[in-house]
């Protein structure tokens, strides 16, 4: 529920060891009770990050933006100006400590979210994150996710495409995936706002987050 969590939304881009380092120690203020949950909204400066699953070859220009090694999962991805980070630190403890279903509820709260704007978003089985079926049939990634969890506490999170320069996604393979495109809410004709899209994340929210009271064991 919103008045349980802090949302936290930076005006200007963020640094993104910054942003890791200030994830951790909230990360473990929640694990200690001394903070609440947190939803972090963000831009970050050009860059690439690599999760644990990341291969050497699937970024293609080196020397273009920072890459930086990340703890979270997946493989190579890109974060830019005009692309809505958001770091989600919650007490699973809270919503049932099932990994796999946390991340299938992220997905969920980005397609309830992308539903508002009359844009449905997709799986697909062997590809993470959230796909759109293009008039062309052409299947095109407009939001990726990577998480990690400590001690029950999760961080790092989503990011949905509004208005990012999608010509840096060419300096990487993204996710590991090069058959398909990527593409934004600009992109497929639609004049979202980075705060039309705040909006529709806290609005759906509280449909795929629910607070499960667990007994104690």
């Amino acid at each position: 529920m919103h008045r349980d969590i802090e949302w936290v939304h930076s005006d200007t881009p963020v640094d993104y060891e910054a942003a890791v380092a200030t994830m951790e120690d909230r990360v473990a203020a929640i694990r200690d009770g001394t903070a609440r949950e947190m939803i972090w909204l963000l831009e970050h400066p050009p860059l690439y990050t690599a999760g644990t699953s990341a291969r050497p070859s699937d970024l293609l220009t080196p020397d273009r933006f920072p890459v930086y090694e990340t703890g979270r999962g997946g493989q190579f991805t890109y974060h830019g100006p005009g692309q809505r980070v958001v770091y989600v630190m919650l007490d699973l403890k809270k919503r049932g400590t099932d990994l796999r279903c946390f991340v299938r509820n992220l997905e969920n709260w980005i397609i309830a979210t992308l539903a508002r704007f009359n844009v449905r978003g997709e799986r697909r089985d062997g590809r993470v994150g959230v796909w759109v079926v293009r008039d062309n049939g052409r299947e095109d990634k407009i939001a990726a996710l990577g998480v990690r969890v400590r001690k029950w506490v999760s961080y790092h999170g989503i990011a949905i495409n509004v208005e990012p320069n999608l010509e840096h996604y060419s300096g990487i393979i993204p996710c590991g995936i090069s058959e398909h495109g990527v593409t934004s809410l600009v992109d497929l004709g639609l004049p979202v706002t980075m705060a039309d899209l705040d909006a529709a994340l806290r609005d759906s929210f509280d449909e795929v987050f629910k607070v499960a009271v667990q007994a104690d064991s």
